[in-house]
């Protein structure tokens, strides 16, 4: 049971990293793929009808985390809690920049809230890499620091990849100075968090008694009807954009 726990959270997180990482990577280059209100529109309606499904993925991973291996939740709270809570502050101030950004039809309100979706995504990229960066490197947080900006730096290239796809016109064309690939970057991002996965010790960190299997089972019961769910959106949506969305 706890080598299934283990690969389901290899897959929900894995799938976080790939398909959220998209979106928090565009977010990151908003200033330089967008060059006026209306292109920033088009280029975060290169993700809108993704970024919440997407997140699903993290939630997931966060219960299996706390159901299955509460000694891990405790050991990445304990000595990373500054991480954790710029991650927390980023994902807040990200999605709330991509809610609020349409509320009031002004420049300068849509200004601040873009500069909030840029701040936010720059602070979960730097706090998952941090995070990602501290488990690689076997300690805490002076680890996570010297290892993360490149891994920060790699959010932002799987994001010029997406970008890439997504994208027409001239904001397609600065993407692609980006040199993204998505399909490699999101090999190098599931690469890293696998060889993360090995240096933990999972034996030390499992939870006793029947929390570990209602985990397991549960998250295994939703990995199908997850990834059945995201796929219908990926395929209704996908596509080039060239106009803004509801955002």
């Amino acid at each position: 049971m706890v080598s299934l726990a283990v690969v389901l959270l290899a897959v929900f997180a894995g799938g976080y990293l790939v398909l959220a990482g998209a979106d928090v990577g565009v977010g990151m280059l908003l200033p330089w793929l967008g060059r006026g209100q209306r292109e920033r529109r088009v280029v975060i309606a290169s993700f809108a009808p993704f970024f919440l499904g997407n997140e699903v993925w993290l939630v997931v991973s966060a219960g299996l985390v706390a159901g299955a291996f509460p000694g891990l939740e405790h050991r990445l709270l304990a000595d990373l809690y500054p991480v954790a809570g710029v991650l927390l502050f980023g994902w807040v101030v990200r999605d709330m920049g991509l809610w609020l950004r349409g509320r009031v039809d002004a420049a300068g309100w849509r200004a601040v809230c873009d500069g909030a979706v840029v701040a936010g995504s720059w602070a979960l990229a730097l706090a998952w890499a941090a995070l990602l960066g501290s488990v690689l490197g076997g300690g805490g947080l002076n680890a996570g620091s010297v290892l993360g900006l490149p891994l920060a730096v790699l959010f932002a290239w799987h994001g010029a990849g997406f970008a890439r796809l997504r994208l027409s016109g001239d904001a397609a064309v600065r993407a692609a100075r980006g040199r993204g690939r998505f399909g490699v970057s999101g090999l190098v991002l599931v690469a890293v968090l696998l060889v993360a996965g090995v240096r933990v010790p999972w034996s030390q960190v499992v939870a006793q008694g029947g929390g570990l299997s209602l985990t397991a089972v549960s998250a295994a019961v939703l990995l199908p009807l997850l990834g059945a769910s995201q796929a219908l959106v990926w395929r209704t949506f996908w596509g080039r954009v060239d106009s803004p969305s509801y955002l």
